[in-house]
């Protein structure tokens, strides 16, 4: 099996039990909801919006007639019948948009999943159904974001409304971007809020949220266009440090909260190899041998899947103590991030070209290279 059969057959794992049972308005029936406190509320939205921002790009391929295009064009149908289903509220799954603060989080991150494929994701849809999802991102202005990363989460749902043609909030993308500039402590590295602390946020949710968000506005407005270089260039040097903390055996430092998204840690990295911009010291076929040796180390291990195919809480199996509150069944599916580069074609180098040795596998083999160098 190919690298990218591997991958696909991965994503196939996560999105059948998800889309099948959502796209004819069985998820909430069929979903069990294994969370912290009181997190039912929450957990179907969480499953189909992180699911659907790492599975975007690769649903906008062509269809194909091969078993990957197949796949391709049948997934394509479902989850714009999902898109109905969660955002009707006839639907038995129509999904909570405004009860609690975490619907701030999934809304976001729907609307990014949209934002990666409009072409697909958006574009087909109805008029009604278009309705249906402009009415649920703007319902979640009355949850006022935690003064953290999720200032970012606001922001993505205003970048979405603006490109969906709706007047949307400056003032919520400015607030955003402007309190991450004061939260920059360095090499790279954000704080999430006033204090800096050691986990993978920075990779599953700031660097990733900001670089589209400033990437998409400097487009179309020069509001925020002088973001762009300095937060591309911090987006890089993150990157280069996600990459170096991959070891020779494709595990890496179970540091901080949210470890139970497993390698959705390296969303950073697969969102700078499908756009293109890996920094120059690292190669796409050595990103591709590191994430899928991630990839592996995280998805393989038995209990990773409970017997009806659900993600179980763990970083390695199943660990339940390594929940957090908030985590829930929903949310362990913010891993699909990691398969963003999916969305490149065959073709592209990142797949294309010959398999190549990441850093930390290089240097403790003994292999002579460069020092590190911070930003």
């Amino acid at each position: 099996m190919t690298e990218r059969a591997y991958w696909v057959r991965i994503l196939e794992r996560l999105a059948e039990p998800i889309l099948t049972n959502l796209a004819a308005g069985k998820l909430k029936e069929q979903m069990p909801v294994v969370c912290g406190q009181q997190r039912e509320l929450y957990a179907h939205l969480e499953a189909f919006a992180r699911l659907l921002t790492g599975i975007a790009p690769w649903l906008a391929l062509p269809v194909t007639n091969c078993s990957e295009g197949r796949l391709r064009e049948e997934y394509q149908k479902l989850v714009l019948a999902s898109l109905d289903a969660a955002t009707d509220p006839q639907s038995p799954d129509y999904m909570n948009f405004i009860e609690g603060g975490q619907p701030l989080v999934d809304t976001a991150f729907l609307a990014h999943g949209i934002l990666r494929a409009p072409q697909v994701l958006w574009e087909p849809l109805d008029a009604r159904v278009k309705q249906n999802i402009i009415s649920a991102l703007k319902s979640t202005r009355r949850i006022r974001p935690v003064f953290s990363n999720w200032l970012l989460f606001s922001a993505m749902i205003e970048t979405a409304l603006h490109f969906m043609g709706e007047e949307f909030d400056p003032m919520r993308v400015d607030y955003a971007i402007r309190q991450h500039e004061q939260w920059y402590v360095g090499d790279g590295l954000y704080s999430d809020g006033p204090v800096y602390h050691w986990d993978y946020y920075n990779s599953f949710v700031i660097h990733p949220l900001l670089l589209d968000i400033i990437e998409y506005f400097a487009k179309v407005r020069s509001d925020w266009r002088e973001f762009v270089e300095p937060v591309t260039k911090r987006a890089q040097r993150y990157a280069v440090i996600l990459e170096r903390l991959i070891s020779p055996e494709g595990t890496f430092p179970p540091i901080g909260r949210s470890l139970a998204y497993r390698f959705g840690a390296f969303h950073l990295l697969a969102q700078l190899a499908l756009k293109h911009q890996l920094p120059e010291e690292l190669t796409p076929a050595q990103v591709r041998c590191a994430l899928t040796a991630v990839i592996k180390r995280t998805m393989e291990v038995p209990a990773t899947f409970d017997d009806q195919g659900w993600l179980t809480v763990g970083l390695c199996g199943f660990q339940p103590s390594i929940g957090e509150f908030y985590i829930s069944t929903g949310s362990l599916y913010l891993c699909a991030a990691g398969l963003l580069p999916l969305g490149l074609a065959a073709t592209d180098p990142f797949w294309a070209d010959p398999s190549q040795n990441w850093t930390a596998k290089k240097l403790w083999s003994g292999k002579d290279l460069k020092a590190d160098q911070a930003l």
